[in-house]
């Protein structure tokens, strides 16, 4: 027989009113700076139940981001058609001995070259003998070991009914998270959207037996193409090489730039080095399509332009339209996760608290910076692009870009990734330099302890 309800006494009720106004006055008192309007708000807020709307965005919301968390870590977008069928990297990781070519990659020397290990994707008992120095990290049947777990941050190994490695693809946490060492140097939690700035991405792919599909596109021998991938160095990508061809400045230093964070960008407009490409999902369509080598569509008539960009225009980059389209469908929930990674809080300690409060107010006003990097954005509300010449620096990456400019970079998180340099190509080596920069571009008479100042405040950001 079912349970009839007690029907709710005046005495019940009023006594729930006042539960809920206590609750809702402690709480606006804890949050009324943060959350305006608690006061009036809460208190309907808990009588009332969530409306069938809310309850639509709330688990829509989070639906997407535990897809866009899986895209980001773990799909390929078809790159193994590439990787595997064409540059054949997978068989360089396994070596000779274990059906692939020349010594292999072991464990110690991929760690060399910046790969990370999800210390969460191992067993316990692997990761224990990890610990206590039980597994050779010398031999390259680790690393497939570590491929078959999933372990390896951005790379997707797969294997045959033998068990050996048959193909390999690429993930965008390859480039874009790194881990926290907790086990060890290069062993860890996933840290994403963390600049891989240890990640030496042109070594890695120089490893690959057959680098003919990229010696044809860009018409030059499978030799210059190794050259120009072991000069990039740890942390630096060229995304425009298959564009432009371009793989020097006319310094004669490569043009690759340094790999940039993919955190914090909720609120930025332009998100990449140069302006005007598009903002984080133009990008991710972008790499997923051309630099991944994923299948999928993509389209921007602005590379049909065979005088900017010549190697595109040949090879249709412009117009690319795969079956399956493989990256499109995972497009929305992709963007969705990237723009709710919060820019990381920096470490205490880890700066000079009283100094950073000093040039917090430098900041905002003597040195000026505040006008570009608009706080909480740290860059333009809207349209944050700049010429070369407002900002003090020659224009040979801007000019890769479709407009010629190069985009504000947000400045929340900064701490994270010093390491490489600042700006594009990492050419100021610490933010002192940049600051130098400024205040000799822009005459700001900083004094030593002020510039000093202004750089602690950046460090807490």
């Amino acid at each position: 027989m079912a349970r009839t309800p007690k029907p709710r006494t005046l005495v019940g009720c009023v006594g729930l009113v006042l539960l809920l106004t206590t609750v809702a006055a402690t709480l606006s008192a804890q949050d009324s700076d943060r959350r305006p309007g608690l006061n009036s708000n809460l208190l309907m807020r808990l009588l009332l139940p969530e409306s069938a709307f809310d309850r639509l965005a709330r688990e829509n919301a989070s639906r997407m981001v535990e897809e866009g968390r899986e895209t980001f870590r773990f799909d390929t977008f078809g790159s193994e058609a590439f990787w595997g069928d064409q540059l054949k990297l997978h068989r360089a990781i396994a070596g000779a001995n274990l059906g692939g070519v020349g010594p292999g990659l072991s464990p110690k020397a991929a760690l060399a070259l910046g790969l990370k290990v999800d210390e969460e994707a191992l067993p316990v008992a692997v990761a224990t003998a990890i610990q206590r120095g039980q597994v050779n990290l010398d031999d390259p049947a680790t690393t497939l070991s570590l491929l078959k777990l999933d372990a390896v941050v951005g790379v997707k190994g797969h294997f045959d009914s033998a068990g050996r490695l048959a193909s390999v693809g690429i993930q965008c946490a390859l480039c874009h998270s790194t881990v926290d060492n907790a086990m060890t140097a290069g062993i860890g939690r996933r840290q994403d959207g963390w600049a891989n700035r240890d990640l030496n991405v042109g070594a890695i792919i120089a490893l690959a037996p057959d680098l003919s599909p990229l010696a044809t596109l860009l018409g030059v021998s499978e030799a210059t193409v190794r050259t120009v991938l072991n000069s990039w160095g740890p942390g630096k990508f060229d995304a425009e090489l298959i564009l432009d061809g371009k793989a020097m400045r006319p310094d004669g230093k490569p043009a690759a730039t340094v790999l940039p964070p993919a955190f914090g960008l909720a609120g930025v407009n332009n998100h990449t080095w140069t302006g005007a490409w598009g903002n984080v999902t133009y990008w991710n369509a972008f790499v997923a399509n051309l630099d991944m080598q994923g299948k999928g569509t993509f389209f921007d008539p602005r590379l049909n332009d065979a005088a900017k960009y010549p190697i595109a225009a040949k090879a249709g980059f412009g117009n690319k339209r795969d079956s399956p389209d493989l990256i499109t469908p995972k497009l929305a929930a992709l963007h969705f996760y990237q723009l709710a990674i919060p820019a990381p809080t920096p470490p205490a300690g880890s700066f000079n608290a009283a100094a950073a409060a000093r040039g917090q107010t430098l900041f905002s006003g003597k040195a000026g910076c505040a006008t570009c990097h608009v706080p909480p954005l740290f860059t333009e509300p809207g349209w944050n692009l700049h010429t070369a010449q407002e900002i003090g620096i020659d224009d040979f990456q801007s000019s890769r870009s479709p407009d010629n400019r190069y985009r504000t970079a947000p400045l929340k998180g900064l701490w994270t990734h010093q390491k490489g340099g600042f700006y594009h190509d990492g050419r100021f080596a610490t933010l002192l330099d940049v600051v130098n920069h400024y205040n000799s571009f822009r005459s700001l008479g900083l004094s030593e302890a002020e510039k000093s100042d202004v750089v602690e405040y950046l460090k807490s950001l």
